[in-house]
C-alpha cells in the first residue's frame, strides 16, 4: 500500500464522520456559499508569473516544513507578492491543515483559493464552496473516470474551477473531459517520492490546449519555470520553497521579481 492508498483509506473514514456531524443543508447555508468565485484558470492565462503559492505545514515526504506561521500572514504576504492564486492544504492527519485554514485565508485575501485535498466524495466539494474555495483539486490516481466526471461537473455547477492532477500518461488519458479547467502534472513519483521535471515535459504534448497546464512539485527555482514554459505550462505550484522560509510572502515577492525581471 503506497502513501496515497493509506491517505485515501483514512479520508473515507474521515468524510463519513464529517457527514454525520455537519449535514449538507448546513454547508449550503454558509455565508460563503453564495460568494462569487474567482477563476484561477483565467488568472493563470493572463499572468506573467503563473505562480500558485501554497500554505503547507508538513508533508509525508518532508515531515515538518513550517509550523510557526499563521495562515493570515501567509495569505496576505502571497497576495502582496502578486501570486495568481493560493493553495491551502486542508488535510489534517498527513499535512497538518484544516478547513479553518481555508476560512482564515478567505478572510485575509482576495486571491483565488484552491482547496488542496484528497477528494473522494461530493460532500467535500460542497465543503470547499462553503469554506470559501474557488478551485478544487481532483487527483486522477485515486479516482476513476466515473468519479472524475460527476465530481468535476458538480464543481462547475457550484462555479468552482477544477484542477485535475495526473502523474502519468494512463491517468491523463482516462481524465481528459470538458468539465476540467486545468490539468496539473505532479512531478513527484508517489512510490519513491523522487521528483523529476521530465514528467511535466513528457506529458505536455498529450494535454489538449483547451486546458491550462500546471506543473506541480519540485519547482524551487526560476530555472525550472523557464525550462517548463516552452512546453506550454502557464501555472506553477510552489509550496515548500516559500513555506520553509520565515516569511513566505517576502520569499514569493523576491522570486516573482526575479522571474519577471
Amino acid at each position: 500500500m503506497n502513501i496515497l492508498d493509506k491517505i485515501t483509506l483514512d479520508k473515507r473514514k474521515e468524510v463519513e464522520l464529517r457527514k454525520r456531524l455537519i449535514p449538507v443543508s448546513q454547508l449550503e447555508q454558509s455565508v460563503l456559499f453564495e460568494k462569487a468565485t474567482v477563476s484561477l484558470a483565467n488568472n493563470l492565462r493572463n499572468s506573467a508569473s503563473g505562480i500558485i503559492a501554497e500554505h503547507k505545514r508538513r508533508s509525508p515526504s518532508k515531515s515538518v516544513i513550517n509550523n510557526n506561521l499563521n495562515v493570515q500572514d501567509v495569505a496576505k504576504g502571497y497576495e502582496d507578492a502578486g501570486v495568481c492564486g493560493m493553495s491551502v492544504l486542508t488535510d489534517c492527519k498527513y499535512f497538518g491543515g484544516s478547513l479553518d485554514d481555508l476560512l482564515t485565508a478567505r478572510a485575509s485575501c482576495n486571491l483565488p483559493l484552491l482547496r488542496k485535498e484528497f477528494i473522494i466524495d461530493e460532500y467535500q466539494i460542497l465543503e470547499a464552496k462553503a469554506y470559501g474555495a474557488d478551485v478544487i483539486l481532483l487527483i486522477a490516481a485515486i479516482l476513476s473516470r466515473d468519479e472524475i466526471k460527476p465530481f468535476s461537473e458538480f464543481a462547475k455547477r457550484l462555479h468552482l474551477d477544477v484542477l485535475l492532477e495526473v502523474h502519468n500518461e494512463e491517468e491523463l488519458h482516462k481524465s481528459v473531459m470538458p468539465s476540467l479547467d486545468m490539468l496539473g502534472v505532479n512531478n513527484r513519483n508517489l512510490k519513491t517520492f523522487e521528483v523529476s521535471l521530465e514528467t511535466s515535459k513528457n506529458l505536455s504534448n498529450l494535454i489538449p490546449d483547451d486546458f491550462v497546464k500546471v506543473s506541480e512539485s519540485g519547482i524551487s527555482s526560476i530555472e525550472a519555470i523557464k525550462e517548463l514554459r516552452p512546453y506550454g505550462y502557464q501555472g506553477f505550484l510552489i509550496g515548500e520553497n516559500f513555506m520553509k522560509t520565515d516569511n513566505p510572502g517576502a520569499s514569493a515577492t523576491k522570486f516573482i521579481n526575479k522571474l519577471e525581471g
